[in-house]
């Protein structure tokens, strides 16, 4: 989807996404000492304001201008200070080194597309910083709930440790349960998480 269709969709929902921030976000960053950190796909900020909470200077990157006016707005109204910028990742090159921690959470492209994002949001990782993704995983399609019904845009672990290149330490990669509350109960979708550092 292009981000006029992204914009349409952010435009129909107060939000569209929780107010808080990704659950493997949340628990994972909760243990790094706050930095630079920037949310890659961003969306309304969700987990970019969350870190902005920590202490973090976060900064949330989306091409939805819908979606980072959003950011911008809770940011305010919650006296939050982030930088929030409008920017398609197939062109955006964040800072080479100039991030403690980069994270991307549920990026829907196709894996040729998505390869050089990953590329790049690695190389932006400061020496001693993290990487953190978070994705619908293609184990979902079978085997979990929600999430896009295309397998073009869903990942493996072992698809995004090879699109990073090697030049990270990859600390996890693997197919992790998140445990989502329907209308009909709890349901289970398989996500993609990989964490990485710099030395």
């Amino acid at each position: 989807m292009d981000a006029s269709t992204w914009d349409e969709r952010y435009r129909d929902t107060e939000l569209m996404w929780s107010a808080g921030p990704n659950g493997f976000v949340e628990e994972i960053c909760s243990g790094f000492e706050p930095g630079r950190s920037i949310d890659l796909a961003a969306g309304e900020g969700r987990n970019a304001l969350w870190l902005a909470e920590q202490g973090w200077d976060s900064t949330a990157v989306d091409f939805s201008a819908v979606a980072i006016d959003k950011a911008r707005a809770i940011a305010e109204r919650r006296g939050i200070p982030i930088t929030a910028e409008v920017a398609d990742l197939a062109a955006y090159v964040p800072t080479p080194g100039g991030y403690d921690l980069v994270v991307i959470a549920y990026l829907q492209l196709p894996g040729d597309q998505l390869a050089p994002i990953l590329e790049r949001a690695a190389a932006a990782v400061a020496p001693g910083g993290h990487l953190v993704l978070v994705n619908h995983d293609v184990d979902n399609l079978e085997h979990g709930y929600g999430g896009p019904p295309k397998a073009e845009v869903l990942t493996t672990p072992d698809q995004v440790v090879a699109a990073i290149g090697g030049t990270l330490t990859v600390d996890r990669a693997d197919t992790a349960d998140r445990h989502v509350q329907t209308d009909d109960g709890p349901r289970v979708a398989k996500d993609t998480l990989v964490v990485a550092h710099r030395p």
